[in-house]
Order: C-alpha cells, then structure tokens, then sequence
C-alpha cells in the first residue's frame, strides 16, 4: 500500500513524500486518513526536532509521520484484533499513549513518534503500541472531522473532572467541578474556550448555575454568543454571561456577577500573567483554578495569593490533555448530538500540512483541518465567499456554510470529499 505523508527529519524540516507501508503483521491495522486537525503541539514538534521528547533521535534516517488529531476508516484488519475491529469502521486515536516499549519509551505517541503513523497522512499503519493500550476508539458519529477533534475536546473535558474541592475537617477532595456552583472561562473564546462552553451546556450530568465567559476582544465576545447563545444556555440551566473585561477593574465586574461570592471553578485559557491573577482573585472560598493554557516559556510565572490559599482553601491545578476515558467521552458526545464546528476556522488539502504547521503560530483563528486526501490551498471559512468568485468549490462550501451560521459542518465536509481534487 502507498501512502503519501508529511514526513519530520530534523528541525523545521517537513517534506511530503509518497512511500510503501510493509504488509501489516497480526497485530497491527491498516487505516485510511480522513482529516486531521493541526495542533500547536505538531509545530512545537517540527521546530524543536530532535530536542522535543517525543521525537526519535534518530529521525533524520527514520523520519516520521507528524499529526495526531486525526479520524478515518479502517481497512484492514490483522488475526489479532478482527474480534474487536472490522474494516470499514469509523475511528478515532487517542495519541497520549504510555507504553513502555514504544519507540522512545513512555513518551511515544503516534504524530511524533512512529514511521508509518502520524495524522497527516493518506494512509497509516495503526500499531501494537495503540491497540495493547486501547487508543484506538470506534466512532460512530456523523462525518469525520468531529473525532478528529475527539483529542482537543478530550483536553476539555480532562480539565473539567481534574477540578477538585475539599470537605472541611476531611482529608477527602471531591474530583469535578461543582454541580450547580459558579463558574468563570477567561479567556474563553478562542477554539478551546469554545470546546469548554460547548460542552458545559451540553453536559447532562453536572454543569454550573452561572458560567461567566470573558475576552478583551468584543468581536470575539460576539461571535461566541452568536455560536452558543445565552438562551440555548439557559434552556439547559445555566446563566450564561459574556463579559468584556478590557475596561476599568475587571475583578470587581466578574465578582459583583456572584454577589462578591466568587466562583467555585476558574479556567483560564490564556498563558497570560494578568489573566491568570485575575483569576485567582476571584476564587470564592474552596475554589480551584484550572490552568488550562500552556506557556512555551520555562520561566513563567504569575503571582497567587497566599492568605486566600491558607485561609480561604483556594487551590490551583494545571492541565494538558486528556486520557483515554476522556476521549471516549468526547465520542459519546458528538454521537450525541454535540458539534465541534465552532473550533475550525480553517481548511486544506495534505499539500497545505507543511506551511500550516511550520507558521501556525502566525495564523490567526482557530482549527486548522486538514483533509489529507484532497489538493486544497488553507483556506479561512471567512474567505470561502470570496475565494468561490472564481473557484466553485469555494462558491458552494460559501453557501453551505451560510447555512449554518459560518461555521464548518458534516454537509459540507461531504461535498468537500466529493469534489475537491485529490492529491
């Protein structure tokens, strides 16, 4: 089976290269890449080569395949696991995988790690590492790109149940964020801020009275409101506020929301000093502060009030992703009903893999995604209408995502498949 793949063999080095995958032996799959969704995690990876953990020191004579957000459709299946997996499947990878005979020990992980798997790909060779571990997750769901963004809401809903309380004169801490308490998302517009508000309106088991959502960007405000509106969140129960926090003491507008209470939950999505002491300035007695976006910087810092954490309880815990059951969580979702589009702002064909990934930093918006079967430059949803006067791919993708509020969907993924030039 030929594949054609973006390759990493060394810093900033990508190249899309078509090869042979080997014959799959008994206990590995052979998959089919749909989509996959481009991660900060990819460009860390390309720029740092060899000096980032996950990737093989020896990749410049044993490159390999880089993306991790991806979905596709089984193909073949090896003796071993034909009692679990059948060809045809829809599927989805949890890629934080830990097993310790990997390629680069715990720390392997498909999209970093492995020569013939990695998101950005036409086809790949699912291997033992993923299977023994049961990271590699059947999905059900409508179209492909919602479990390609499994992963990136699995950090969502990772951040969620890692929130903790305490009970007083006990030792005990009760895991999750408080049922029916008050919540704070700063920061809370960009992609994953919106995979947070969507998933807190569409959880059914344990979701906050009050969800006060902030930015210092009003057009962003707006756009997240116009996506998730209040009133969808209220017919669920919650009171859901969008807060524009650029003007004078921003602590006293999110406080006086609760009645100078504070919030049980605070999650900020910004790796931003003053974000971050915000929001611990608004931790109500007992409240836990999510630290949800991650600094490139070894040294940074943010100041944190003590006298609160002796006196009040208040407390801080970070998160980076999400395991297994949280992935397998995020697929129930979707075939629930919950739909990731909010997150994508972008997409492309294989051929865009390499500038997207080396630049992203550099490209405003939220996802980009990827379909790694087609020819497609990265195009902004934004653009589609501009792009469609003398393209009528982009003419028909306009007026389908017109349809649906701007924002990327199943009807349009599907007409995307099927007219958009292969690669």
């Amino acid at each position: 089976m030929k594949t054609k793949a973006v390759r990493l063999y060394g810093k900033k080095d990508l190249r899309l290269e078509e090869f042979d995958l080997p014959a799959i032996r008994e206990d590995e799959v052979l998959a089919k890449v749909v989509s996959d969704s481009i991660c900060m995690s990819s460009y860390k990876a390309a720029t740092q080569g060899t000096d980032h953990k996950r990737i093989p020191n020896d990749v410049a004579e044993n490159p390999i395949i880089i993306g991790h957000e991806f979905a596709g459709e089984l193909v073949e299946v090896g003796a071993k696991w034909q009692d679990k997996f059948k060809a045809g499947q829809k599927f989805s990878i949890q890629p934080a995988i830990y097993y310790a005979d990997g390629p680069v020990g715990v720390l392997s992980a498909p999209g970093y790690s492995y020569p013939h798997i990695g998101g950005d790909a036409t086809y790949v060779i699912i291997p033992k590492d993923v299977l023994e571990q049961d990271c590699l997750l059947v999905y059900d769901g409508p179209g492909y790109y919602p479990a390609s963004l499994a992963e990136p809401l699995s950090c969502v809903i990772g951040a969620m149940h890692a929130n903790y309380h305490t009970t007083p004169g006990s030792y005990k801490h009760d895991m999750e964020i408080v049922d029916g308490g008050k919540m704070a998302i700063l920061a809370g517009v960009g992609p994953m801020g919106l995979a947070a508000i969507n998933y807190v309106i569409m959880r059914e088991d344990r979701k906050p009275s009050l969800m006060v959502v902030t930015d210092i960007d009003q057009d962003r405000l707006d756009r997240a409101a116009s996506i998730y509106p209040v009133e969808w969140a209220k017919s669920k129960g919650i009171e859901l506020v969008y807060l524009n926090t650029s003007g004078d003491d921003p602590v006293a507008k999110m406080r006086g929301l609760t009645g100078d209470e504070g919030y049980n939950d605070v999650f900020v999505f910004a790796p931003v000093p003053a974000v971050i002491e915000q929001g611990d300035a608004i931790l109500a007695n007992d409240g836990c502060l999510n630290f949800f976006a991650g600094p490139s910087n070894a040294d940074f810092s943010a100041k944190m009030n003590f006298y609160n954490v002796h006196y009040a309880s208040t407390h801080i815990v970070g998160t980076s992703g999400g395991n297994n059951d949280d992935m397998v969580e995020s697929l129930e979702m979707f075939e629930k009903g919950l739909d990731p589009a909010g997150l994508v702002t972008h997409i492309g064909g294989l051929n865009a893999v390499i500038d997207t990934t080396l630049n992203l930093p550099a490209i405003p918006g939220g996802k980009k995604l990827i379909y790694t079967h087609k020819s497609i430059p990265l195009t902004a949803i934004s653009e589609f209408e501009e792009k469609g006067k003398s393209d009528p791919l982009f003419a028909e993708l306009h007026q389908i995502c017109k349809k649906n509020n701007d924002l990327w969907s199943v009807e349009a993924e599907q007409y995307l498949l099927a007219h958009a030039e292969d690669i």
